[in-house]
């Protein structure tokens, strides 16, 4: 079932606003999920139900949240930096994300900065209309 970006924007703003307890005002494209709205780890395995729920699609955790993996090799991360092979492999994982911002300064404390509520909606996007 084809959605247009803002049909699913506004779908992923009621999973958000229920699944956080947010207004839906708070819930712009460019909130960071964590920073921004308050999720916690225990969150994302609820929001990434009640996507599945919404949109009709399975969401396998590690799909959309790849940067877990990622963090537990020495091969991507040295000095708590993603490495340049790491930047690579969250870039082919996450071809949904821009990390452009994050390569300047790719501290694995900032990672949770890439996971926006556009991140979502274009996670989705391809999900449902590739």
């Amino acid at each position: 079932m084809a959605m247009t970006k803002d049909e699913i924007l506004k779908e992923i703003q009621d999973v958000l606003v229920d699944a956080l307890g947010v207004d839906d005002q708070e819930v712009t494209p460019e909130a960071k999920l964590m920073a921004d709205l308050g999720a916690e780890s225990i969150d994302f395995l609820d929001i990434v139900f009640r996507m599945e729920k919404a949109f009709g699609v399975k969401i396998p955790r590690e799909e959309l949240f790849p940067a877990e993996a990622l963090l537990s090799s020495t091969d991507f991360v040295s000095g708590g930096k993603l490495t340049q092979k790491g930047l690579d492999e969250l870039k082919k994982r996450m071809p949904h994300t821009d990390i452009s911002k994050f390569e300047a300064d790719p501290n694995v404390n900032k990672i949770g900065d890439l996971f926006t509520v556009d991140v979502l909606v274009n996670f989705v996007d391809a999900k449902l209309n590739s």
